[in-house]
């Protein structure tokens, strides 16, 4: 089984991981040319760090120490390969099937960044999209299989078939840790970008553990859509995920309170909202809609939702018309029982909670949503503005009951206990 990351001195071991997994795992994997290799070289170094740190001290970069010490032993084991190889061409063995994949070509178009190499990997098209997502969130945003399962409501048992067989498949078929060129690499583009996204999304709220928040992933995932609209600047869906993640990213100081508890978008302090950031998010939708030449893709459309929050001032200010209208959009564009329930909030801000009710009421009959804890938490906010306080609790408290993430939890909790009764 691969070891999971435990408390070492002052629980740095543990924070360390989480945060550099990722990073170790790409660079390794560029010198293995093998992902599931590289994130089991990526765990024996862990295993080397919960044996040494709390012996001889945490290292002044524990991020390096980490893929120092991987690197190594992926060092340690090409060499080992290639010797093997050499032994099999004295013997007159068909030293082809060892021999290291050649490096692609050079190419004006290539990017020197392992952790985009490492996203295209993951997403190519020999692997199925649930396989692709689940070994992304695996090796990227560094989430076990229990947190994948729980984000997307299926078994874990379910998620850990799709890793093990997605790594076997890129193995088997000796896929390149590059990113691609042309049209493999257009190829590969949706399935990136929603891996970029769910990184993300994970890093702004985070499915299981103690914190809200998960910056480092944030950070990575706004990076690659950084990276990748350089890359890609004809792809108004690229520019279009980017724009959103900057909207998204400048929210982040005022979405947790002084003991890090979530903070409602209705509660924020706007003040504290990254302009800068902001203003990145205009641009990169600017440049959206300046190549765009067929319909709005639905990274655009949840860009231009979350401009016309970025946009208000106050939360009283908000455009809830116009966002009720672009999430209708939205769903027509690309079906999800999610959007639908977000398309509910927006109506209900637009029109009232009696409106939203019944949209809200015919999505508890889908089964994707019948452990999805926003459901009832949606439901509860609504009976609760509609005076129907103790329905609201029941909801909140089933909510709480489903929420993985600790902080979340809470907040549902005293949510509860505020409907009285």
């Amino acid at each position: 089984m691969t070891p999971q990351p435990t408390a070492g001195p002052d629980g740095a071991v543990e924070t360390v991981f989480r945060m550099e997994f990722p990073r170790v795992v790409a660079a390794v994997a560029r010198i293995v040319r093998d992902v599931g290799i590289a994130e089991e070289l990526a765990q024996d170094a862990l295993v080397a760090a919960l044996e040494q740190w709390p012996r001889d001290g945490v290292p002044d970069n524990p991020g390096a120490w980490l893929t120092a010490t991987a690197r190594h032993r992926a060092v340690d084991l090409v060499r080992r390969r290639e010797t093997y190889a050499r032994k099999l061409a004295e013997i007159g063995r068909d030293a082809d099937l060892v021999t290291a994949p050649p490096e692609p070509p050079a190419d004006p178009d290539d990017i020197d960044d392992d952790l985009l190499r490492l996203v295209f990997t993951a997403c190519h098209p020999a692997l199925s999209a649930e396989a692709r997502t689940a070994l992304t969130l695996r090796l990227l945003g560094g989430l076990t299989t229990a947190e994948i399962a729980r984000a997307f409501l299926v078994p874990e048992a379910t998620v850990a078939q799709r890793i093990v067989r997605a790594k076997r498949t890129l193995a088997r078929k000796n896929v390149a840790f590059e990113v691609p060129y042309g049209p493999d690499r257009e190829a590969r583009l949706g399935s990136v970008l929603d891996v970029i996204y769910l990184i993300f999304n994970e890093g702004y709220a985070a499915t299981a553990g103690d914190d809200w928040l998960r910056p480092a992933l944030c950070e990575d995932a706004l990076r690659l859509a950084r990276v990748l609209s350089g890359l890609m600047p004809k792809e108004p869906e690229v520019h279009g995920l980017t724009a959103l993640l900057e909207f998204q990213a400048s929210r982040t100081a005022a979405r947790t309170g002084p003991d890090g508890e979530p903070v409602l978008l209705a509660d924020q302090n706007r003040a504290r909202w990254n302009r800068m950031l902001i203003a990145r998010g205009v641009a990169a939708l600017a440049r959206a809609d300046a190549v765009a030449s067929g319909p709005t893709g639905p990274y655009v459309l949840q860009a231009a939702i979350a401009a016309c929050h970025a946009h208000a001032y106050r939360y009283e200010e908000t455009d809830w018309h116009r966002i009720a209208a672009l999430y209708a959009l939205l769903a027509a564009r690309t079906p999800s029982p999610v959007v639908e329930l977000n398309r509910a909030v927006a109506v209900s801000m637009a029109e009232g909670p009696e409106a939203a009710l019944p949209l809200v009421e015919a999505l508890t009959e889908v089964p994707a949503l019948r452990d999805y804890h926003l459901l009832p938490s949606v439901r509860g906010d609504l009976l609760s503005r509609l005076g129907r306080a103790a329905e609201a609790r029941q909801e909140f408290t089933r909510a709480a009951e489903l929420a993985g993430n600790a902080r979340e939890r809470e907040m549902l909790r005293r949510r509860a206990e505020g409907m009285g009764g």
